[in-house]
């Protein structure tokens, strides 16, 4: 697989298109931050959510975020998204599990819970610009639809799917989202409703081999569409020692010096990909 982004849109403009195989972005989240079973499927759902999201973005300095802040044990999900759908994130709880449902499934719904999902797009570095609905599903695919149902009025048919190897890592993973575009033909609306079905498993339809092609196929079946571009995405951490050192020098001298003496120095820790950046007392004051 050359890419593992490709969008596409029906040929009278009713709908656009965007799937994404997210199985090496998952893995890396795995490596990064070794959650259980059920935290893998929960974080990578969200994780696959936010970069197909992130996909529809504009500009290069846009930035998506998607939180899910549920009771369930997993805590909050946060991932957020550039505009190639390079996308980094983490949850609260990673050792969050609970025991396969009776229909032999992962219980994703049960490690989230209910609560609230937030979408904020940052545009050009200004200020976010939020949406918050309620968790109606906790299974992330279906919060999604309801997300853009409720607070942006466009209608959207959603699937995501993580399938997790017995030794934790992901074996396949990915998804897939259609929204109607304004003036969108009635008949073409409801084709797309109807093959919704098609995308059922998702993750079990990458891990057979299918291509992104392929998925698009299942998804909008005889209506007439053109694929306009593919490209990679991954899990990109934009973390640095100087953005680091740029938050810390916002505390007051005396804040620094009281942690210096504490600790001997500062150690901060990425809480997307984990890397550790230490400071002296003579980096920030001289």
């Amino acid at each position: 697989m050359k890419y593992n982004v490709l969008r596409a849109m029906t040929r009278d403009g009713s709908a656009r298109v965007v799937v994404v195989n997210s199985t090496d972005i998952v893995n890396a989240a795995v490596k990064f931050h070794h959650p259980a079973p059920t935290s893998v499927a929960a974080l990578g759902r969200v994780l696959t959510a936010a970069s197909l999201m992130g996909t529809m973005l504009k500009e290069k300095d846009d930035t998506l975020t998607l939180r899910m802040f549920g009771d369930g044990p997993a805590g909050a999900l946060i991932a957020v998204s550039d505009y190639k759908g390079n996308v980094r994130g983490y949850m609260q709880n990673p050792g969050a599990d609970l025991p396969i449902r009776s229909d032999g499934k992962l219980d994703v719904r049960g490690v989230i819970g209910h609560g609230q999902l937030t979408v904020s797009r940052t545009f050009g570095g200004g200020e976010p610009q939020s949406g918050t609905v309620e968790i109606v599903s906790g299974e992330v695919a279906e919060d999604i639809c309801n997300y853009f149902a409720t607070s942006e009025q466009i209608p959207t048919e959603c699937a995501l799917g993580v399938l997790v190897s017995p030794d934790g890592t992901c074996a396949a993973a990915g998804g897939i989202m259609v929204q109607l575009l304004p003036f969108a033909d009635e008949k073409i609306a409801q084709k797309i409703e109807d093959n919704a079905k098609n995308l059922f498993n998702i993750s079990r339809i990458f891990e057979r081999g299918a291509t992104n092609s392929d998925v698009i196929k299942l998804a909008l079946g005889d209506i007439e569409y053109d694929e306009f571009d593919e490209f990679d995405a991954e899990y990109k951490c934009n973390c640095s020692r100087e953005r680091f050192r740029s938050a810390i020098a916002a505390f007051s001298d005396k804040q620094i010096s009281d942690l210096c003496d504490e600790q001997g120095n500062i150690e901060a820790v990425c809480r997307f990909c984990g890397s550790k950046y230490k400071f002296k007392k003579s980096d920030f004051i001289k």
